[in-house]
């Protein structure tokens, strides 16, 4: 591989190989599966052919990581709320609406579009997939804060951080009723439905597919049929906040996909045009990945969540 970008180093602790070179060398799971796969992976010099083979402490490897396919997106002038941005990453205030990179049936109009335009091709693409510098994402119709790597070595440094849990995310969200207790730690895996592939789910205590997933929340404001929550990720998982608030009765007020809007706030949400979750991330707090200092930013709740709580308040 002649322009593959080469990782090295040894291994901290005996795991699997796909779990102990992701917290290496930064990588997701999945990308390390597809160079092992491609035949890009040594171990103490043999080639790797199993990405669930056990890797031992000290061991010596080498990553081949090819460099990143062309992508198809073009650069738009979409105008993008920038909270900061420096020479190695940038964070934005994603508005509701905005899918964040291309797929099918949303291809353009993304924030990936727009940052195109917008960084001139200064993206980190060190994943080796169309996503450049997408080191985390937020949902098309959840509003609020997400960090951009623009260099290789800050998107390394992020997903690491990712990885291990270190980054700080707080979302504000309104959900239906008034939980109780009204603060408290929702725990479960979350994983694809079987009932529905295109959803996520609660999975049962005994299973072992699916990740993860703690979600700590705590009531702000009681509403009427509703609250205003803050539920602070201890995880990051597909839909965690949405899926994690549904399973224990209090589905997000406009979840088209994991509840339904309490009958005696229906008007009201109709009448304001609300047609989307009540989500909205609010705080980011990281380990800048070059510096190291400690950063955090927060955003503002938007607009339309704003009048919503404003016209529920008891």
């Amino acid at each position: 591989m002649p322009d593959a970008q080469i990782l090295t180093g040894v291994i901290a602790a005996a795991d699997r190989l796909d779990r102990a070179l992701a917290q290496a060398t930064g990588l997701s799971r999945e990308r390390v599966k597809a160079l092992v796969a491609a035949g890009a992976v040594t171990l103490d010099a043999q080639v790797m052919a199993n990405a669930s083979a056990k890797a031992a402490a000290g061991q010596s490897f080498v990553l081949a990581v090819p460099p990143p396919e062309p992508l198809a997106a073009e650069p738009q002038a979409i105008p993008i709320d920038v909270v900061f941005e420096d020479a190695d990453l940038i964070v934005v205030d994603k508005p509701a609406g905005m899918v964040v990179h291309p797929a099918a049936g949303n291809a353009s109009g993304t924030l990936v579009n727009a940052l195109l335009h917008h960084c001139a091709g200064r993206l980190s693409g060190i994943n080796g997939v169309a996503r450049p510098g997408i080191v985390h994402r937020i949902d098309k119709d959840t509003s609020g804060l997400l960090v951009v790597a623009k260099s290789d070595a800050a998107h390394e440094g992020l997903a690491r951080q990712f990885a291990d849990h270190s980054i700080t995310r707080r979302y504000l969200a309104v959900c239906a009723g008034h939980p109780l207790p009204p603060s408290g730690t929702i725990a479960g895996r979350i994983g694809r439905s079987e009932k529905d592939r295109k959803k996520m789910a609660v999975l049962p205590d005994h299973a072992t597919r699916g990740k993860r997933a703690v979600t700590h929340y705590a009531t702000l404001q009681r509403l009427r049929d509703a609250s205003l929550i803050v539920c602070r990720l201890e995880t990051g998982r597909t839909h965690q906040v949405r899926v994690h608030c549904a399973s224990i009765g209090h589905s997000l007020l406009g979840d088209q996909v994991y509840g339904s809007t309490p009958k005696a706030l229906r008007s009201t949400l109709a009448e304001l045009g609300f047609a989307r979750q009540a989500l909205h991330a609010e705080t980011l707090g990281f380990d800048h990945p070059i510096s190291g200092e400690r950063i955090r930013f927060q955003a503002e709740m938007p607009i339309d969540m704003r009048e919503l709580i404003d016209q529920i308040a008891r």
